[in-house]
């Protein structure tokens, strides 16, 4: 029953009525599974993920980052929790960008080759990259890309509410060559916003997010995601990043949000511990990941 309320807080933050305190659970707070059981309490610290090479110092400070892109509607919900005190995070601004449906980052449309993000400039997710079957070794921190345009579709930041908790609305990532499906973002503490954006702080968090892999086989049969059905997609038993850097803690989980279509769209939730203090540290020899 109590793994019940606090996935339904998480799902509704209109619900949300402990307060600070009251949001503690034993010294933790639980966030339920899809199927009812709890995950790890969202107070043990979540592991750091490479930033990739495809973040742009650049989003604004918007909820629908769609830009009329096509795929299935996500609703993505991220409660924040400062680790350290095991209190939501308030004001505090998540930063998320990510691929569209067939496997394609704004801002670098021009290195993408039938969408696998390996033409010129872009190469892969990292360096060392497993062949197109998506198997073999790895390394981690890749060096930025280079930008080929000014596009900015599925890119934005959110700043948390008093609950901890921002949202967007946004669609199922597509794939491309090594990488399983996942969503990036960054945790800024100590800045504020200027009109749409945000300036000053610090980055306290860098990591990814990740989806069942069975909806994703489901979601992946849709349009327009079958049509890249003949690119192979990596399953995170292949991922080196979801495997080395703890994907697990960070998997979403998932709630139809029409009538049981997977057409239809997901609320996709999860709750990150971060340190708030914290600043990331360089991964992979290619200088700060931030």
């Amino acid at each position: 029953e109590l793994c019940r309320i606090l996935f339904s807080m998480v799902r509704d933050p209109s619900i949300f009525h402990l307060g600070r305190r009251g949001f503690l659970i034993g010294g933790a707070v639980a966030l339920a599974s899809a199927n009812g059981m709890p995950s790890t309490p969202s107070c043990t610290l979540i592991a750091e993920q490479e930033v990739g090479p495809y973040y742009i110092d650049d989003e604004k400070l918007r909820k629908d980052i769609t830009e009329g892109k096509p795929g299935v509607p996500l609703k993505l919900r991220v409660a924040l929790v400062d680790a350290t005190r095991c209190t939501p995070l308030e004001n505090v601004s998540l930063d998320v960008w990510h691929c569209d449906a067939l496997g394609v980052y704004s801002g670098f449309t021009g290195n993408s080759r039938d969408g696998d993000m390996r033409g010129p400039g872009g190469g892969p997710e990292r360096p060392g990259m497993p062949p197109p079957d998506g198997r073999g070794p790895g390394r981690m921190g890749p060096p930025p890309a280079r930008q080929t345009d000014a596009t900015r579709f599925l890119r934005g930041l959110q700043l948390t509410d008093k609950q901890g908790i921002a949202e967007f609305t946004t669609l199922y990532p597509g794939w491309y060559h090594g990488r399983a499906i996942h969503i990036h973002l960054k945790v800024h503490v100590g800045g504020g916003a200027s009109g749409a954006r945000y300036a000053g702080g610090h980055v306290s968090h860098i990591g990814q997010i990740f989806f069942p892999e069975d909806v994703t086989e489901q979601v992946a049969k849709l349009a327009p995601y079958a049509t890249r059905l003949n690119v192979h997609r990596t399953l995170q038993s292949e991922d080196h990043i979801f495997q080395t850097q703890h994907g697990s803690a960070s998997t979403v989980s998932l709630t139809r949000l029409e009538n049981g279509s997977n057409a239809g769209g997901f609320l996709a939730t999860v709750t990150l511990a971060v340190d708030p203090e914290a600043t990331p540290t360089p991964v992979g020899g290619f200088g700060p990941r931030y």
